[in-house]
């Protein structure tokens, strides 16, 4: 069963579970899980921001910040845990970074600077001084597999893991399409056009805020030229030789697979 968003309610402490943030990172309980009863953090509610998530297997899920952290419990970073996490928890835990981030960014009204309260029944904090309704942030990106028959152009920026490589990605700009912004940003970081473009799939991704939106396109023309220091390293890579590639749980991951199995 996949993890459901559902309108906001009242907690109930009987069957609720929750997910808490500590410091930025989140909190994995002594027996290693990250979902918690609220009767194990139940002192620590007064010292939270709660919003809820939605509903995984029928049971509500909310989100926490907290300043102390629970008896035995530990801290684990974001994207260390999500890079392990099956699909029903990077979307349970991806969607409570964002929530997160969200609910630290949006104390005060960005209008007036009035303290923001929350917003009955929505995913919503509101200014009660002039009225403005702030929501969760969402910046669309593209993520593109270009293919050359049977190659595929993979880069590594200079943040990744030593050896990564991955397709190419880029935030979507104002006032620009999609389709604009997959030719553009592909010309901008390996320098090469491109044609055809295919929509894919899409995947919530929390560092900070992004809707990647996944596609593939053909390769027409143009020599590989990274851009400098947005990436290190581009290549042609065939299926029998390939790089150190990005996690299972990953979007860019799916494209690869994808072009994978119908090039084998």
């Amino acid at each position: 069963m996949r993890f459901v968003i559902t309108p906001p309610r009242e907690a109930r402490a009987e069957s609720d579970l929750f997910v808490l943030l500590h410091k930025g990172e989140i909190v994995v309980s002594a027996t290693g899980g990250y979902l918690h009863l609220l009767s194990d953090i139940f002192p620590l509610l007064k010292q939270s921001a709660l919003s809820m998530l939605g509903e995984w297997q029928g049971v509500a899920v909310w989100v926490g910040i907290i300043d102390d952290l629970p008896q035995g419990a530990t801290t684990a970073g974001v994207r260390s845990l999500l890079m392990m996490a099956s699909l029903d928890e990077f979307t349970i835990l991806a969607r409570a970074v964002q929530v997160t981030h969200w609910l630290e960014q949006h104390r005060f009204c960005g209008r007036c600077g009035t303290v923001t309260i929350a917003i009955e029944g929505e995913m919503a904090r509101g200014c009660p001084a002039c009225g403005l309704r702030a929501y969760p942030r969402i910046s669309p990106c593209i993520i593109v597999l270009v293919r050359r028959g049977r190659e595929a152009l993979l880069a590594r920026s200079p943040q990744f893991a030593p050896g990564r490589y991955s397709t190419l990605a880029g935030f979507i700009e104002a006032g620009e399409t999609v389709e604009d912004a997959v030719h553009r940003e592909v010309f901008e970081e390996v320098g090469v056009r491109i044609d055809n473009l295919r929509y894919v799939s899409s995947q919530s991704w929390p560092f900070p805020h992004s809707l990647m939106l996944g596609f593939e396109a053909d390769y027409v023309s143009g020599d590989i030229t990274p851009q400098p220091g947005e990436i290190e390293d581009a290549q042609w890579w065939t299926p029998e030789a390939l790089p150190d590639l990005p996690p299972s749980v990953s979007i860019s991951r799916l494209l690869i697979d994808r072009w994978l199995a119908h090039s084998r």
